[in-house]
């Protein structure tokens, strides 16, 4: 017999194009106090363009007064997501704010990670500090990519989180980079009552709610599998025994001419994540970017660590590809209980850049999980297309971090969307 947990679980959004800071935030608090019936939010989570970074403080003190959610994280980004509308490169504010009962929400910032290790007790303390506990759902990053070794403190973390858990109960660790800065010191956090211009800040997330995450990554395998023979570092020099641009080359002439010219968008190289699965799917695959040629040795330079006996195969990304992949994993998501609310998160190369028109992530997210129109409405305008909505809020990032297989990874150019969805448990 299945149960619904007691619980109200409520999400709603605000969104805000206005240059002015404190006109933006009120009028986004408006909208989203209006979402929750005037009740007071648990959790709030705000995004703001680098038109308002100067005015971190007063974001702070308005969300703390309007709405007085006991914790509040925020940060600058390029552009902000709330409901379908993606602001790119212009002012924009957007907050999600959530009324969670029963759920236990712990802060931490990367002063209380950072330096990581791997060890029991590096891993001990990594649990400690991120509040690991019974029954936690998910763990949420924000960081700055000029001052978080990401590389490092990621993998750390999946171990201390993950370890001894079965893998149907892991939380699900989940984030962005923050890209509303182009040099060190140029972004802004806010946590609770404190505001950072570096480093990480975090909350994790335990008790009655779900929290599933899906990232897409947009891409399209050719070519066989091939197993690296011969690697150093980021250089792969060897596919089963042959030169590694030998193996691309030839990947790359089995190609059709149509599908050559997509190339344009650059090449990349899935890794095998689980070596010891007979075939490999969609889901099998951790997409990185091949970044160069090293002309001296001869081997294909990849934006990750590789090594020998891994498996790869050869991806390119298009915007007809990476819709595709977005709709089918929102497709599936569709089949689960509805969300209460929507956080995403997607790469600031996708948008505009990537699909050539405004809101493709954002309208995709909240077309999925639209009510059905009723047959006497359909061909005729709706009166308030907001009613009923998915309560949706995010922002675009210089990184996502977010789940492939049981582990979460650092990935660029995907769209991460969290649902948090009614804890429904077996009585």
């Amino acid at each position: 017999m299945r149960t619904e947990a007691a619980s109200s679980l409520r999400f709603s959004s605000g969104l805000s194009s206005n240059p002015q800071t404190r006109a933006a935030i009120e009028h986004a608090c408006e909208q989203a106090r209006a979402g929750l019936d005037g009740e007071t939010p648990d959790f709030v989570q705000v995004f703001f363009s680098p038109h308002h970074t100067a005015h971190a403080a007063d974001i702070r003190d308005a969300i703390q007064t309007r709405l007085s959610p006991r914790c509040l994280v925020g940060l600058s980004a390029e552009g902000v997501i709330a409901g379908a509308t993606e602001l790119e490169r212009t002012p924009g504010l957007s907050l999600l704010a959530a009324r969670m009962p029963g759920v236990a929400l712990t802060p931490f910032t990367g002063e209380e990670l950072l330096p990581s290790d791997d060890s029991p007790e590096g891993l001990a303390k990594l649990a400690l500090a991120t509040g690991a506990m019974a029954r936690q759902r998910a763990t949420l990053l924000y960081a700055d990519p000029f001052s978080t070794p990401m590389i490092k403190l990621l993998p750390a973390l999946n171990k201390a989180l993950h370890t001894g858990r079965p893998a149907n109960e892991r939380p699900v660790i989940i984030g962005a980079m923050a890209s509303g800065a182009r040099s060190p010191g140029g972004n802004a956090f806010i946590l609770n009552d404190r505001i950072l211009t570096n480093g990480m800040i975090g909350v994790s997330i335990a008790g009655n709610v779900r929290v599933d995450a899906v990232v897409s990554q947009g891409c399209r395998p050719f070519g066989p599998t091939a197993v690296i023979t011969r690697a150093k570092g980021n250089l792969i020099f060897e596919l089963g025994g042959r030169p590694a641009p030998e193996v691309v080359r030839e990947a790359i002439g089995e190609l059709a001419e149509s599908a050559k010219g997509l190339l344009s968008e650059g090449l990349q190289v899935g890794l095998v994540i689980n070596e010891y699965k007979e075939r490999f799917g969609r889901d099998d695959f951790l997409i990185r970017n091949v970044v160069g040629l090293d002309a001296t040795s001869g081997g294909i330079a990849v934006a990750d660590i590789v090594r020998v006996g891994q498996t790869i195969r050869f991806h390119h990304r298009d915007k007809h590809t990476a819709d595709q992949d977005l709709s089918m994993l929102l497709d599936a998501q569709q089949l689960k209980d509805p969300p209460k609310g929507c956080l995403l998160i997607t790469c600031n190369a996708r948008g505009q850049r990537m699909f050539g028109s405004p809101h493709h992530d954002a309208s995709a997210v909240a077309k999925a999980f639209s009510p059905p129109t009723p047959a006497e409405d359909l061909g005729t305008p709706m009166a308030n297309p907001d009613v009923d909505s998915l309560p949706i809020a995010g922002c675009f990032a210089a990184g996502e971090i977010g789940p492939v297989g049981h582990e979460s990874y650092l990935h660029g150019q995907t769209a991460c969307v969290v649902l948090f969805r009614e804890l429904i448990e077996s009585a």
